[in-house]
């Protein structure tokens, strides 16, 4: 018989109680003195609910630059990092694993993109594998984005890659069970992979397997301080970048990048499609009106876009890209399907997951285990219904009005009103407590 959401699975020599995982979101939860408390508050739920894995959203390896969006955690600091056994501890005393993300957000920083971040910061340049390529520049030259980036040498890509490894050393410490790479969403990762942003002429550049060699050194040099603790990463495909991009990751550059991480010596991967720019392509789904719209983030919004003119601007082609990217159920799976008929680590798929039923068909054909974001933000209970109803699903609408006031710094919670209508009855009727508790 095929597995099902609640059978157990392994990745590395872990195992893992079920099939159900939340998948990395952003908790804006910094690293000030309510950081600790701000992510158990966020996470804890889901492994109090049965769901067996939490992987912690994209933190940051280094001290400064490189967040992709306000409130980032960054892992650099070993005490910070020792008072997170507050949240591991908290995932254990539930049964549940714990991983943690970790990112730089290279070309994707703020650094890029946030018009009072730049002011603030006005030393502070992003990290590039190459120069610019050329659809960037024009963006520059426009005054769309701002740029200003400082090419890694071939001495700093292995710098680049301690500081992975001193995180995920500093993480292992405080009780977390494995290390997840964010391995996409066009950051530095993604950035080296991806033949749009790696046009270096040493050993991280050229062929496919060369320009995953930054993931070789990174896995290398993690194995060096923590040993054998399960290590994951996304791979990602750029089969959603503008038509005007030649040069990016075709759906069998990624079935090839998974292969090369699992010779590497990853443990799971977890394939997903995207764009080479941070667009819908990540978070298919309606254009957010309310969010936009919104009085609370309107000064948020002006800040981070460079005034109202411009914020008018985002909106129009988030709007625009609503309709390429409307939602599609699992839209990962068929990429998935293909990197698992390739390999022999587990696959982990995220995207567009919502019910169980769907789940359940998903397991055992295109992946190992399924992820759910967004949904989280609505039901934070959400593993209870999944794991103890064959037909539950998700009241997530997909309406991404979580989404967008992330920009701000604001949390990542629900804010549509019928949405958090369901949630309200789903509660009252008792639907978020485990059969088996």
């Amino acid at each position: 018989m095929s597995p099902r959401l609640d059978d157990s699975f392994d990745i590395g020599g872990l195992t893992v109680p079920n099939r159900l995982y939340r998948a990395p979101l952003l908790e804006c939860a910094g690293n000030g003195p309510d950081a600790v408390e701000t992510l158990i508050a966020d996470l804890e739920p889901a492994a109090e609910s049965g769901v067996g894995l939490v992987c912690q959203g994209a933190t940051i390896v280094r001290r400064e630059g490189g967040c992709a969006a306000p409130g980032m955690t960054r892992v650099h600091d070993p005490e910070f990092v020792s008072r997170l056994s507050a949240l591991t501890d908290a995932i254990h005393d539930h049964g549940g694993r714990i991983f943690v993300q970790l990112e730089h957000g290279g070309l994707r920083s703020m650094e890029t993109w946030h018009a009072e971040y730049r002011a603030e910061h006005p030393d502070l340049r992003q990290l590039a594998v190459s120069p610019l390529p050329r659809p960037l520049r024009a963006l520059d030259r426009l005054g769309f984005l701002e740029y200003d980036p400082h090419v890694l040498s071939t001495a700093e890509v292995y710098d680049l890659a301690a500081d992975f490894a001193a995180a995920a050393e500093r993480a292992v410490d405080a009780g977390y069970d494995g290390i997840h790479l964010a391995g996409a969403n066009m950051g530095i990762v993604q950035q080296f992979l991806s033949p749009f942003y790696n046009r270096r002429d040493d050993e991280f550049g050229g062929s496919l397997r060369d320009r995953a060699r930054f993931l070789a050194v990174v896995h290398d040099r993690i194995r060096e301080r923590v040993g054998d603790v399960p290590l994951m990463t996304k791979v990602p495909t750029e089969t959603a970048a503008p038509a005007v991009v030649r040069r990016k990751l075709s759906l069998s550059d990624g079935v090839r990048t998974a292969e090369t991480l699992e010779a590497i010596g990853y443990d799971a991967v977890v394939p997903v499609q995207g764009s080479v720019v941070w667009d819908m392509s990540i978070v298919r789904g309606e254009f957010p009106e309310r969010a936009w719209a919104d009085e609370r983030f309107q000064a948020g919004y002006d800040a981070a876009f460079g005034g109202a003119l411009r914020k008018r601007v985002v909106a129009a082609l988030n709007r625009l890209q609503s309709l390429r990217y409307d939602f599609e159920p699992a839209w990962n799976a068929d990429f998935c399907r293909e990197v698992r008929e390739r390999v022999d680590v587990p696959v982990l798929a995220e995207g567009g997951i919502r019910g169980r039923e769907r789940m359940d068909g998903l397991i055992g054909d295109a992946c190992d285990a399924v992820g759910l974001g967004r949904p989280f933000y609505a039901e934070p209970r959400l593993g209870a219904r999944l794991l103890d109803d064959d037909g539950a699903r998700a009241v997530c609408e997909n309406c991404n009005n979580c989404t967008v006031p992330q920009v701000t710094g604001a949390p990542g919670v629900c804010r549509t009103p019928s949405v958090l209508e369901a949630r309200g009855r789903l509660d009252r009727a008792g639907e978020y407590g485990r059969e088996d508790n």
